[in-house]
């Protein structure tokens, strides 16, 4: 038991930078009282005991903001920060050195018996808010953004944003590259909330892609227009107003900029 107790405590200082010590660690971090609680609360479960645990479950509830069912399955070095709001399931199951912020939930999206709660792979980052809902899967390794509401399977790697969730970054292959920016996340820390400033937005990614395609049907247009006009024909050579950043400056979205001709080339799929 001590050496479990040891183990999360560890966590906590390898996952928080605002932990200064092991007798604050102890006392002050709610997140870490409700897995403790929730230890004796599943012993009970399976026993048998199903009214004491639930009872222990309740109380820890009120004790520290965190909700969890004992009927929940919880891996090794289990970390709720913050902890507030946190309410998890009968059926979820979450694996080792898994992290969840406050508010959120991992429930279920059928009033039928069985398997209704997510399962979370080991390693895996929910931001503050998220909401993992129904019997699906989140890979390992994978990070989940704040106030994302995910309802399908999640592969390893992944980071998933947005309401419904939507992939915005996938893992990527081991280069060296990838390496080094893994040591540097594991010198500076990682993303605390599971959306880095970099991810794309999908959906401002989707209009640029749109924006992209209709510039370059407009500069067909013109060419076409101007061949007619060469041959003798008598059309309209005047080009269209452009659009820039500023017509979408009200909706918060900024398309991506323009691929060059190169990357235009690289990008080109036949079957689209």
């Amino acid at each position: 038991m001590f050496a479990r107790i040891r183990e999360d405590v560890a966590g906590v200082f390898a996952r928080d930078p605002a932990a200064r010590n092991t007798f604050e660690v102890l006392t002050n971090y709610p997140g870490l009282h409700a897995v403790w609680l929730h230890r004796v609360s599943h012993k009970l479960w399976k026993l048998e005991l199903k009214w004491l645990a639930r009872t222990l479950s309740t109380f820890s509830r009120w004790l520290t903001g965190v909700e969890i069912h004992p009927g929940a399955t919880i891996g090794r070095r289990f970390f709720i920060d913050h902890g507030m709001g946190v309410v998890i399931g009968e059926t979820a199951e979450i694996g080792d050195d898994v992290t969840l912020y406050h508010g959120v939930t991992l429930g279920g999206t059928s009033w039928k018996a069985g398997k209704r709660h997510p399962t979370l792979c080991n390693n895996v980052v929910v931001g503050a808010g998220a909401k993992v809902l129904g019997p699906i899967e989140i890979g390992e390794g994978a990070k989940i953004g704040s106030n994302s509401v995910v309802v399908k399977d999640t592969p390893p790697g992944a980071t998933v944003v947005g309401i419904p969730g939507r992939i915005v970054q996938s893992a990527p292959a081991q280069t060296a590259g990838n390496n080094k920016r893994h040591e540097i996340a594991a010198k500076y820390g990682f993303d605390a909330y599971a959306v880095a400033s970099d991810n794309p937005d999908p959906v401002a990614s989707a209009m640029g892609v749109m924006v992209e395609h209709i510039h370059a049907m407009d500069e067909r247009i013109v060419e076409l227009c101007q061949v007619i006009q060469a041959m003798g024909g008598n059309v309209n050579t005047d080009r269209l107003e452009g659009m820039s950043e500023a017509d979408f400056a009200c909706t918060g979205l900024s398309p991506v900029a323009p691929k060059t001709q190169q990357q235009k080339h690289d990008a080109f799929d036949p079957h689209i």
